[in-house]
């Protein structure tokens, strides 16, 4: 013991573990890989001593000997955003939760070449599957000329194709809208996303859903680019509308919209009410309180990996193209919340005297 000890500069390997707890190296193997047909007692001996060494599993050691990366790939794009960075960091955590490791390539949006090549590094990297974090319209397209060859899933696109994975953008919208009806308004305008989006295709098709099932006339639409300084910048737009409240398609616009709106003296809530969508940490601090729709990235982040791992929610099945017929993607989308807060409130009296 006192020699492994002492050899602790260099790297602890399988060996080491094997003499410390007195069995062969391939027991050692088998129980890094949770082979069913080793005792429970050799199993904690084994675990004990690479604790007391302080083993650290090596991915592609691991690989080499099991055939398998256990590295669940990301193709990922627009990373600076709220939306995209926190579905990278809930991926990671639920595929570190389940002893899966996580490489990411970056794509410029909607690029058939990038799109390629970002494929390609992560195949090239043995990745099990890929997850497609927020993907355009241009991005599936291309990903459908690919052939992939390990299992693919896109978040945030409903309604393209049978491999998404979703929170349902739809029913948030509505949620957004009908808490600005609830109270009384009935001129809604949305501030929109780009149009190149799903996700703000979806919201927008969410407010228009609903304001025709509420009988009201068609909502006032403009699109921003999911910045605050877009919502900044609507913001005479929704002055001369007369609207009395705004969906915002994310929670940056609303903010740059309410900074709008009071440099041009208009109240929020009091003559502008407001409602944005994705609850970022920011949201309960803005000026007034933001209220917002609730997306649920870890349940999503937990949906993919499993699907891709043959976790909870089933085998992956993915069949040459890389295209999954998985139980995860049958699964209903992550119904969002609405969270209420100070940005709403019912219409102000018309002027008596107009």
């Amino acid at each position: 013991m006192s020699e492994l000890r002492a050899g602790a500069a260099r790297t602890v390997g399988v060996r080491d573990v094997a003499a410390l707890a007195g069995v062969s190296r391939q027991t050692v193997s088998r129980v890094l890989n949770d082979h069913p047909d080793v005792a429970a007692e050799t199993t904690a001996r084994v675990r004990q001593a690479m604790d007391e060494l302080g083993y650290r599993m090596n991915n592609a050691a691991r690989a080499l000997g099991t055939r398998r990366s256990r590295t669940i790939g990301i193709l990922a794009s627009d990373t600076l955003l709220y939306g995209p960075s926190r579905s990278i960091a809930a991926i990671e955590a639920s595929a570190r939760d389940v002893g899966y490791w996580v490489s990411a390539a970056f794509a410029e949006s909607g690029d058939p070449d990038a799109v390629a090549a970002a494929v390609e590094h992560l195949v090239a990297q043995g990745v099990e599957g890929i997850v497609v974090v927020t993907p355009h319209a241009r991005t599936l397209q291309a990903l459908e000329a690919l052939h992939v060859g390990v299992p693919v899933l896109t978040l945030q696109s409903a309604g393209r194709g049978s491999r998404g994975l979703s929170v349902d953008q739809v029913a948030g919208a509505r949620l957004a809208v009908a808490a600005l009806a609830n109270v009384g308004h009935t001129r809604i305008a949305h501030l929109a996303g780009p149009a190149h989006w799903l996700e703000a295709e979806l919201r927008a098709d969410g407010f228009a859903a609903e304001i025709a099932a509420r009988g009201l006339e068609p909502g006032f639409v403009l699109e921003g680019d999911w910045t605050a300084r877009s919502g900044y910048e609507a913001a005479p737009a929704v002055i001369d509308a007369g609207v009395t409240a705004v969906f915002a398609a994310n929670d940056q616009m609303a903010l740059g919209l309410i900074g709008g709106l009071h440099e041009a003296g208009v109240a929020v809530p009091g003559d502008v009410s407001i409602v944005g969508f994705d609850d970022v940490p920011d949201a309960a601090f803005y000026w007034p309180q933001l209220t917002t729709v609730r997306q649920d990235f870890e349940e999503l982040a937990r949906r993919a990996v499993a699907a891709l791992t043959g976790g909870a929610d089933g085998d992956s099945g993915a069949d040459g193209d890389g295209v999954t017929d998985t139980a995860a993607s049958d699964l209903p989308p992550v119904e969002p919340v609405l969270i209420e807060r100070r940005s709403v409130a019912a219409p102000a009296a018309p002027n008596a005297s107009s």
